[in-house]
């Protein structure tokens, strides 16, 4: 593989392995999730609270109790099922990008594209730091992804021309 085209896979193989990072992750969290569901939510927060040496006066300890709390167990079903689907998309896209296969480029520009409003309406709610990081690294993300693409469009349109 020549200098040339070891560049252009260098970000694909990189995005590929921060996707499936983040997919190991959501897959964690979804069956954490799902092992929490027959438990009493704000006992377990608490515990975990404790097993962090947290404070357990703080307010915003507390503040995250009582939000767990509400949670009702329909809920916190289908909070696991998205995560876990999440979790796949994003080992589905991890391994097309690592497998250099176009299909994945387009999915990934398609699902990054549909979470963009979620990121700015979560980032107009709250800004904080890792919001506005998380949304710079999805917009280079995509940007990368869609020059990438336009430009195998171009050589492989050059390519047909030339054929003609």
């Amino acid at each position: 593989m020549n200098s040339s085209s070891e560049r252009n896979t260098r970000g694909l193989r990189l995005i590929g392995a921060l996707k499936l990072t983040t997919a190991l992750m959501l897959g964690a969290a979804g069956v954490g999730i799902f092992r929490l569901w027959d438990h009493n939510l704000s006992a377990a927060t608490e515990r975990f609270v404790l097993r962090l040496h947290l404070d357990p006066d703080n307010r915003l300890v507390h503040t995250i109790i009582g939000q767990v709390a509400g949670i009702r167990p329909d809920q916190l079903k289908a909070i696991g099922a998205g995560t876990l689907f999440y979790g796949f998309l994003e080992a589905l896209e991890g391994i097309g990008l690592l497998l250099k296969r176009r299909w994945a480029e387009f999915l990934t520009v398609f699902a990054t594209v549909l979470l963009l409003p979620v990121e700015f309406y979560e980032l107009a709610h709250k800004i904080s730091a890792i919001r506005v990081a998380v949304l710079l690294a999805n917009l280079a993300i995509l940007a990368y992804l869609i020059f990438k693409l336009r430009g195998n469009h171009v050589s492989t349109q050059d390519a047909a021309d030339r054929l003609e």
